[in-house]
């Protein structure tokens, strides 16, 4: 039996004009997977250096242009700029009379849901937030990470099947939240996503500290593994000595910790806390050996307060 050979996507009569408002690390990756998918990308804006060279990487032969000329060209446009800046740009582009009737805004931001893009709604365009759960580098690698990444999907009902045909095009899986619940959400990704780079990059340098000569080496293994362990298991993969209720060895991690690494004692004893309530709530750590350490942290704290 013979099978049917697909069309290459650079093959297929492009669907959408796409622009991109703020060359940043998300907008040209997102815009290059949908060209990938048949979508055909028309203009981007950028300022600084950095964000020129990502588009000329990502989306070679596509003409640097101001916003305003972006969506006059793009029947999609990608408003890729940090939180703080895009109801800004909303505001702005509906001012200045730069938003039609019809055209699609997405903007990536996690914060946010559709509202921020009322402006843009009451000119008739079409709101979409298609936050991709990933971070970036502004490297082509970042086209290929989209496969199979989550979007956080936010929209108009009426627009929610189009919301989610577009993260299914550029790879990802749609996750629909619900406007009121989308700085809980953004929320949750911060607390995993950038904390765990904060507390990977003092383990590092702890473990310099102690002589190790390659700690990226020592901690891939066994982080790889609780991250694992973490995401099948939940709270059932608690180890180390706060699931267990070793007070003396923490004890000894936080005398260590203030000789040598002050500035990780905070961080370490609030992590600590919170490791020995969910140990403890969930059966992992006695009640009996629960009180020593909680003892010991609390000794802990009131040091660090005086």
């Amino acid at each position: 039996m013979s099978t049917v050979q697909q069309p290459d996507p650079k093959d297929r009569p492009a669907r959408l004009t796409v622009g991109v408002v703020g060359a940043g690390r998300v907008g040209p990756a997102l815009a290059a997977s949908l060209q990938l998918a048949g979508h055909r990308p028309v203009a981007v804006s950028g300022v600084s250096d950095a964000s020129r060279r990502r588009a000329a990487q990502l989306l070679p032969d596509v003409p640097l242009v101001p916003p305003a000329e972006v969506l006059r060209r793009a029947d999609l446009v990608l408003l890729t700029v940090p939180d703080d800046a895009l109801p800004g740009l909303v505001t702005g582009l509906v001012d200045t009379g730069a938003v039609r009737p019809g055209q699609l805004l997405v903007h990536t931001s996690g914060r946010y849901g559709a509202k921020v893009l009322d402006p843009a709604l009451r000119a008739g365009a079409l709101p979409l937030a298609l936050h991709p759960a990933m971070t970036f580098t502004g490297t082509p690698v970042d086209v290929q990470r989209l496969a199979g990444c989550s979007f956080g999907v936010t929209a108009p009902e009426e627009l929610r099947m189009a919301a989610e045909a577009l993260v299914i095009e550029m790879g990802g899986e749609p996750e629909w939240i619900a406007e009121e619940m989308r700085p809980l959400y953004h929320a949750a990704l911060a607390l995993g996503a950038n904390h765990l780079v904060t507390l990977v990059a003092q383990s590092m340098e702890l473990l310099s500290a102690a002589g190790v000569e390659a700690p990226d080496r020592m901690l891939g293994p066994l982080l790889g593994a609780a991250l694992d362990n973490a995401l099948r298991s939940g709270d059932a993969a608690l180890t180390g000595p706060v699931a267990r209720g070793d007070a003396g060895t923490v004890s000894a991690h936080v005398k260590e910790l203030r000789e040598h690494a002050p500035q990780t004692v905070a961080g370490y004893l609030a992590m600590a806390r919170a490791t020995a309530d969910r140990a403890l709530a969930h059966g992992l750590l006695k009640p009996e050996l629960a009180e020593d350490l909680l003892g010991v942290l609390a000794d802990s704290t009131e040091g660090d307060a005086g």
